[in-house]
């Protein structure tokens, strides 16, 4: 009797082991659904609005100005921050804000990234702690899942701040 226990125990213990471990890859470089708060990323996401990250393009270098990502915070490694790419490196980009009176800009460094609010005027992004390392990315993000009036793909930078450059005209 005793024996049939320990049995059935350990089928539960590898069983569960081998789906937490299938589950840890399908988050780990899939994706994995994010809960989103504060007003930085408005009109485009609002607070705990849910969506899809998807993984693979930051692990393929696929990242693109215009495309939202998570990352990890630069100041506290616990958070996550959503924010648009505005640059990647080699690019000019305006490090001033909209009611600045003189505009400033700056290079993005190698293996560096860019990153904006849509929400300019109540958003902590490069424009506070420069540019991130693109090792911070931690995915793309590229669906909206909730609200359900609000699913469906992601919109367009309402900034107009994202700077094509000579290389983006050629692909046109």
């Amino acid at each position: 009797m005793y024996r049939r226990a320990l049995g059935k125990t350990l089928g539960f213990v590898g069983y569960t082991i081998q789906y937490g471990c299938i589950a840890h890859c399908a988050f780990e470089y899939i994706g994995e659904f994010v809960v989103c708060s504060g007003p930085s990323m408005e009109p485009t996401i609002v607070n705990y609005d849910v969506v899809f990250s998807e993984r693979m393009s930051r692990h393929l270098c696929k990242i693109e100005k215009g495309d939202i990502v998570i990352a990890k915070s630069p100041f506290d490694p616990h958070m996550n921050i959503c924010k648009r790419v505005i640059g990647l490196e080699g690019d000019k980009v305006c490090t001033s804000s909209p009611s600045d009176l003189f505009t400033t800009h700056t290079f993005v460094p190698k293996g560096h990234v860019w990153l904006e609010g849509d929400n300019l005027r109540n958003s902590t992004d490069s424009r506070t702690y420069g540019p991130v390392p693109y090792a911070l990315i931690r995915g793309r993000v590229c669906l909206k899942l909730w609200p359900p009036h609000r699913f469906g793909t992601l919109s367009e930078s309402p900034t107009e701040r994202i700077i094509k450059t000579r290389g983006d005209s050629d692909s046109d």
